[in-house]
């Protein structure tokens, strides 16, 4: 993964943030070393586990204190809040969890698959940046609804694979 996001450092000339799921078990001076090495300037930082399972959240935010603490001011931490995808979906639980890392020293939350009519409540209950998934279609919304980060996801990925979709059949259609 490391390797992937070097590559990709080094193919763009835009600041990487790397999604690094719940730092593949490494500890946080080597996870962050790793990601400085490679030249991100940001990562996502997942609370649950195996994809399935949520973490205890003080436990949680005592590791993304440990990730502060190593990398200072050189990594934008973005600690991704799983409520909505494993937990209960209760905004209520989202915020709390939000608030824990959010005092633990992450720049920013992101209530993964928070729905847009949860979004209010979320960003009554939460004192911080918080991050929000949009489309091509729905960044104003999201922005209005008052996101401070944008992410995009496999979003503009799917777009463009429905685009190019379209295209082909209009051409097979033409022949």
């Amino acid at each position: 993964m490391f390797a992937a996001v070097a590559r990709i450092v080094r193919a763009v000339e835009v600041p990487v943030s790397a999604d690094v799921e719940d730092g593949y078990g490494l500890a946080p001076k080597e996870l962050v070393y790793r990601l400085l090495e490679a030249g991100a300037v940001g990562c996502n930082l997942e609370d649950s586990v195996g994809h399935a399972v949520l973490k205890d959240p003080a436990r949680h935010a005592d590791w993304l204190a440990e990730v502060r603490a190593e990398a200072g001011d050189e990594l934008f931490v973005n600690a991704r809040v799983d409520t909505f995808l494993f937990g209960t979906g209760d905004p209520a639980d989202a915020v709390a969890r939000a608030r824990f890392y959010l005092a633990a020293g992450a720049d920013c939350v992101y209530p993964l698959l928070a729905p847009h009519e949860v979004f209010p409540v979320l960003r009554a209950g939460i004192e911080g940046p918080i991050n929000m998934a949009a489309g091509p279609e729905s960044v104003a919304e999201v922005a209005r609804l008052g996101a401070t980060r944008i992410t995009f996801g496999p979003s503009l990925l799917q777009y463009a694979m429905s685009a190019t979709s379209e295209v082909a059949a209009r051409l097979i259609m033409a022949s």
